[in-house]
């Protein structure tokens, strides 16, 4: 099979090109980026360098041409926004089934942004021949914006393996935030919060570790420093390495972002036995039950209230291990990288069967 993988320079680009390079013959790849040394497979055949911009109105037809050329079996397109706006456009007219993998923002934010996203969204979703997306909520979203009419396979990327049973006695007394740092994620909410976990005066012994980075780190300092907190470390960006072992010492991980859809992050801190202080967001509630494997903040006003009734949970060695259990069987069974890019080549296979069916037919 001949894969024509279209997608931005992302970590989820090069880890989806990564894994699903086993299950095709030949990968073919049209990005905006140069792909990273440890992620470029040894089939990958070549490489378009494209504008996804709005503005960029050759690149369909650069696109187009360059599909012409290589007769593709399949293409997958990540991301609804003007990745897929240039990527249906190329593919209109040549039968060539088309996947569309929708990420979070585009189905939960964009299309309120203004009408023209909107209809931007749904005539992409549309176009495409089946959908992908990473929960139930999203899936659901993704109907109201395209229709009845569209397949949508609920699969996500997952973990790329489950780490070593975690030592819960030998975990550090951390808290562990490592979501980007925009607006988005609140990372400011979760400082706030931390200013009245230290006043409180419990768990003096126990600090708050702000790993990644972003356009908001400085602002994010600079309130650190204002809110006078004594026990919390910024680590910027951090190879997967070192986020690992962050993950592995921490018992309590926050991730609080206003939305989201299924998070790589919330599954490795499943994965290496955090214990999950969450929004409220539908997405969340497909993989924490609040106060059966994790804590679901309902106000993050109160965010604090919900970082001590974690502490509360994740100082006690026993009541952990009982979440960090149900939490690894979670993501053994929906979440590891290799199984699931198992799945979208059975979505694949499902496809090329299905028109090699209708072909037969005609």
């Amino acid at each position: 099979m001949k894969l024509l993988l279209i997608g931005s320079a992302s970590v989820h680009t090069w880890r989806y090109l990564a894994g699903i390079a086993p299950h095709v013959d030949e990968i073919w790849l049209a990005c905006n980026g140069e792909v990273p040394a440890d992620k470029r497979p040894a089939n990958l055949k070549g490489e378009l360098r494209l504008d996804f911009g709005l503005k960029a109105l050759g690149s369909a037809g650069t696109l187009r041409r360059w599909i012409a050329q290589i007769q593709p079996d399949l293409v997958h397109v990540h991301q609804a926004n003007s990745v897929a706006w240039h990527a249906r456009r190329a593919v209109a007219g040549s039968h060539i089934p088309m996947v569309l993998t929708a990420w979070g923002s585009d189905v939960l934010l964009l299309p309120d942004s203004n009408r023209l996203m909107r209809q931007m969204v749904s005539a992409n979703l549309r176009a495409a021949t089946a959908i992908t997306s990473d929960s139930l909520y999203m899936a659901a979203k993704i109907r109201q914006l395209a229709g009845d009419n569209c397949r949508i396979d609920v699969l996500n990327f997952g973990m790329d393996a489950l780490p070593a049973q975690p030592d819960i006695a030998a975990k550090a007394n951390k808290v562990l935030s490592c979501r980007l740092h925009k607006p988005l994620y609140r990372i400011d909410a979760i400082l706030h919060a931390w200013q009245q976990v230290e006043a409180s005066g419990r768990y003096p012994d126990w600090s708050l570790t702000v790993a990644a980075s972003g356009e908001s780190t400085d602002s994010l300092k600079a309130l650190a420093s204002r809110l006078q907190l004594q026990r919390v470390e910024f680590t910027g960006f951090v190879s997967s390495a070192v986020l690992g072992a962050l993950y592995q010492e921490s018992r309590l991980f926050v991730s609080v972002p206003r939305s989201d859809a299924t998070s790589i992050s919330l599954l490795e801190a499943m994965g290496h036995g955090c214990l999950p202080v969450l929004s409220n967001l539908p997405a969340n509630g497909e993989w924490v039950i609040d106060g059966l494997n994790g804590l679901i903040a309902e106000d993050i006003a109160r965010l604090s209230d919900s970082l001590l009734s974690g502490m509360d949970w994740a100082a006690d060695n026993a009541r952990l291990a009982q979440a960090v259990q149900l939490n690894r069987q979670l993501v053994a069974q929906k979440a590891l990288h290799h199984r699931n890019m198992q799945h979208f080549a059975d979505l694949y296979a499902s496809l090329l069967s299905g028109l090699a069916h209708k072909d037969s037919a005609v």
